[in-house]
């Protein structure tokens, strides 16, 4: 009976191990072009890392601009680091439907907490080691309609990742200029992504609605509209985009404390390897790209006047991004440089008021004075009140590539801040942060 049942056992897990390899086999032949197609239950493991070793050459007097990675770190520091890591799954559940799941672990920046605060920010745990979260996990229902996909679950935003981030080509080396002011790239909701003319694909839209949270889960009724349309002229080279979005955040029947966010941005690109039948490829030939936007934020600013009291008045964000990227030597070796303006507020008054406190995230960048330690650590900071500085970004950098889809890029890393404040001397009319770096940057799985 002993041995009856020990060859039952061994046959039981013959037949596993057998049905393992298979499966796995399987998987195996579910090669790339199958799952391009669409074939159904076909599916690909990808990913890509980058990161840099930088050097902050130096510092600003101020430690402005707490929307960028490098506010609040002293000058002559260096580091490696990682500053992306994405794991990502996507799967054929049949000719109609596809599943998207995306883990990301991205850097760690201040995120408005304070040079020397404790909090964790960015995607640390309370150890401070770096973590896995769940960035992209979708549904798509594809032609729900001709041309049309309906996309349901934590998706990518039309702000910049479907369109305008992919042709500027360098998320390695910068965010887009609206990515930096930390409009969401992901949200929990529903979209049409589709175009009008299916046969050639030169005309389309994309349509979101959304908690407005991104990962987090929502913590009132408000919903995130997003929605941008967009033109490929002349056999694709030339792209023209339209995106707007409005938020609600929060509601009152005291009209001083309706509060409300309405972007607008215009975007146009053009790339000489672009074909009629491909479309773009902006890692081919040369690309140059002009991105303006304006955010509309109501009842934003507390305005302190110089006569005493506190208005509330509402405020208008501005930036604009132009940059040139191409090649020298094709396939091996490319240049990319940018340059963006930026103005969180074009409602200053010198005349009427001497301070103003925005009301709205990453918008409402302060400044830092910092004390040291004997080992150049910051031990202390004292928070100074203007938020009113302009900033001018310059990035420069070549693209190495000794195999496909594996890149070195040396660059170079500078930020400007000016106030907008009257009587103000010093850092505060201007000063800079400027950061040396070697990024690397590889793609895996695509």
């Amino acid at each position: 009976m002993l041995l009856k049942n020990t060859l039952k056992l061994m046959l039981l897990v013959t037949l596993i191990f057998s049905s393992v390899s298979i499966v796995n086999a399987q998987y195996l032949l579910n090669s790339d072009s199958a799952f391009n197609a669409g074939a159904a239950n076909s599916g690909r493991l990808w990913g890509y890392m980058f990161g840099d070793y930088y050097v902050k050459t130096h510092s600003d007097a101020l430690n402005r601009g707490g929307s960028n990675q490098y506010t609040g770190i002293p000058k002559d520091r260096n580091a490696f680091a990682f500053r992306r890591i994405y794991l990502g799954y996507d799967y054929n559940i049949s000719k109609k439907f596809s599943a998207e799941l995306l883990l990301a672990a991205e850097d760690n920046f201040p995120g408005f907490n304070g040079p020397t605060s404790s909090s964790t920010t960015g995607d640390e745990l309370l150890n401070n080691k770096l973590t896995f979260y769940i960035k992209l996990a979708n549904i798509r229902w594809k032609n729900i309609w001709k041309g049309t996909d309906f996309v349901f679950g934590q998706l990518s935003t039309p702000t910049f990742p479907l369109l305008t981030e992919k042709i500027w080509n360098y998320r390695s080396v910068e965010r887009t200029i609206t990515d930096i002011r930390r409009t969401p790239s992901y949200d929990f909701g529903g979209s049409l992504q589709g175009v009008f003319d299916p046969a050639t694909k030169n005309f389309g839209y994309n349509v979101l609605i959304a908690n407005g949270t991104s990962a987090k889960p929502a913590s009132n009724s408000f919903k995130w509209l997003y929605g941008d349309v967009y033109a490929y002229l002349f056999d694709k080279k030339v792209v023209l985009d339209l995106y707007a979005d409005y938020l609600r955040t929060n509601w009152s029947p005291i009209p001083s404390q309706e509060r409300s966010r309405q972007m607008v941005k215009g975007y146009i690109a053009y790339n000489s390897a672009a074909t009629a039948k491909g479309g773009m490829n902006p890692g081919q030939g040369y690309t140059v790209g002009v991105e303006v936007f304006a955010n509309n934020l109501k009842n934003d600013l507390f305005a302190t006047k110089i006569a005493g009291g506190v208005d509330t008045i509402n405020n208008v964000a501005t930036g604009a991004s132009f940059y040139v990227h191409g090649d020298i030597i094709k396939n091996k070796l490319r240049f990319f440089t940018r340059v963006d303006l930026y103005n969180p507020m074009k409602k200053i008054n010198n005349n009427v008021y001497k301070n103003y406190v925005g009301n709205t995230g990453n918008y409402n960048d302060d400044e830092f004075l910092l004390a040291y330690n004997n080992n150049g650590s910051p031990v202390s900071a004292t928070k100074l009140g203007d938020e009113t500085y302009k900033q001018t970004f310059f990035l420069a950098g070549l693209d190495y590539m000794p195999t496909k889809n594996v890149h070195l890029e040396p660059n170079i890393w500078y930020n400007h801040y000016a106030t907008q404040l009257s009587g103000q001397s010093g850092a505060a009319t201007g000063d800079h942060d400027m950061v040396l770096r070697l990024t690397f940057f590889y793609v895996f799985g695509k």
